[in-house]
């Protein structure tokens, strides 16, 4: 599992020169099983179903105040496979999620809330790669469909009535962001929202309605959202994908554009340590610099401009730490 961990970061280091695909036009007939979010099997995460090896990080599970609704980011990567939405019946495709998204992700958030992580067709990760994009387009339709099943099922039967943290990485936020404005911005449902951390793609400040960017640590019913790469230096399509994008300090979570290296509370690495005051932060128009961390291996990091894959493991945690403040402020808030 270790070796498919550093093959996926190895892969999202380079994938934006990676540009040839097999790849085949969007037919629906095509398209694999939709999830029946009935059924146990089609989450990664129920409270008191998490996977055995994520408990240490856990703690401990009992229910909690709040929930946590997860998406996860792009992980079906597979140049050779021509399907357009993953196929989430199949184990491997789900022990995937749960080995890196589960894991490394949305751990960050377990302290806070019930987590919930739904399985969802996500569509592969050439869309986001030129030529490929309107071909592909259909199947985006139908990875947001999933993930706005799964939260309507959620808030059926899950929930009641308990505030929510919304959060995920990447494609994974794209699709949180058109759920909050489909059920929370200017809605009954915002009275709930303790925070989205909408991480790893651009959010404008002005995305939404009546959801604005969180300015302090204790902030509720709004968003943050970061993209982090190295410190000075700057991606090919900056302009393009980056630049006007809300970016949240998320050492500080404030308005401060630069933090101390002491101040950052741990970066999680995959050997699941925890390593605090290991790196500094800047923030830019759009993104958000990170200085190299000081970890064992750090070799690799030190050639990679891109810290998009650990947008959420180099501040875990932080995040685990803020996402907690934000419930508790949330309940004295609302008594």
């Amino acid at each position: 599992m270790k070796k498919k961990i550093i093959t996926l970061y190895i892969f999202m280091f380079f994938a934006a020169c990676k540009t040839n695909y097999d790849s085949v036009a969007f037919d629906q007939n095509k398209t694999p099983a939709k999830p029946d979010y009935s059924k146990t099997e089609s989450w990664a995460v129920l409270p008191g179903n998490y996977p055995e090896d994520l408990i240490p990080l856990i703690k401990e599970k009992a229910s909690k105040r709040a929930d946590v609704f997860f998406v996860y980011p792009t992980l079906f990567t597979d140049k050779k496979n021509s399907n357009w939405n993953a196929d989430v019946t199949i184990e491997s495709t789900k022990d995937y999620v749960r080995s890196i998204a589960v894991k490394y992700q949305a751990s960050a958030f377990a302290a806070a809330g019930n987590l919930y992580v739904p399985f969802y067709r996500q569509t592969h990760y050439r869309i986001f790669v030129d030529g490929y994009k309107d071909q592909g387009l259909p199947a985006w339709n139908v990875a947001y469909e999933d993930v706005k099943n799964a939260f309507q099922y959620y808030l059926k039967h899950y929930n009641k009535d308990k505030p929510i943290i919304i959060a995920a990485h990447s494609q994974g936020s794209m699709h949180a962001r058109q759920l909050i404005k489909d059920f929370f911005d200017d809605r009954l449902l915002q009275n709930q929202l303790v925070a989205a951390y909408l991480i790893g793609t651009r959010i404008y400040k002005d995305e939404f309605k009546t959801i604005k960017p969180l300015t302090n640590p204790k902030d509720i019913g709004g968003f943050v959202s970061w993209n982090t790469f190295k410190m000075n230096k700057l991606p090919k399509n900056y302009e393009r994908w980056f630049v006007g994008g809300v970016v949240t300090n998320p050492i500080t979570w404030d308005n401060q554009v630069e933090s101390d290296v002491d101040d950052h509370k741990g970066l999680l690495s995959k050997d699941l340590k925890l390593y605090p005051k290991s790196l500094r932060v800047k923030k830019i128009d759009g993104l958000l610099w990170s200085s190299v961390p000081k970890i064992p291996g750090r070799i690799l990091l030190s050639v990679v401009k891109n810290y998009h894959y650990a947008d959420i493991n180099l501040f875990w945690g932080d995040i685990q730490e803020n996402a907690q403040e934000r419930v508790n402020h949330w309940f004295e808030v609302n008594q």
